[in-house]
């Protein structure tokens, strides 16, 4: 049997990006109406836009929100994927398909800790400033 690249078949050009643009919202829209925890990470980040809109931080300090907000989503994304092929390949309890999706579930906990850190040294002065603690 012959083989072809894998490059070969990709297609390009304009149609394209718009079909991968398409497919990229389609693949957050499915993340958003099934995925508890991706509504959990709105409700912080809609949370989290209002406190930089409330305490009128930096261009800097957005920049650093927005780059947290964007690596939880991202990684959400992720995880979601790796719960989708494992759940393509086996829907029995198997100790390695376990440990895929732990594994991508304690990599988004770890950054949604991160990006509650971050915030945390980004509101920290004003909430201090707001209760007079400096």
């Amino acid at each position: 049997m012959k083989q072809v690249s894998r490059d070969k078949l990709k297609k390009k050009g304009f149609k394209r990006f718009l079909a991968s643009i398409k497919y990229s919202l389609e693949g957050l829209i499915y993340a958003y109406r099934y995925e508890q925890s991706l509504w959990i990470h709105g409700i912080f980040t809609i949370f989290a836009i209002s406190l930089g809109i409330i305490f009128q931080i930096k261009l800097s300090e957005w920049a650093i929100v927005f780059i947290a907000l964007g690596v939880i989503l991202g990684m959400e994304l992720i995880n979601t994927a790796i719960e989708a092929v494992v759940d393509l390949i086996t829907l029995e309890i198997h100790p390695l398909a376990k440990i895929a999706k732990d594994c991508g579930s304690a990599a988004s906990f770890i950054m949604a800790l991160v990006a509650f850190v971050i915030c945390l040294f980004v509101y920290g002065p004003y909430f201090m400033k707001v209760f007079e603690l400096l």
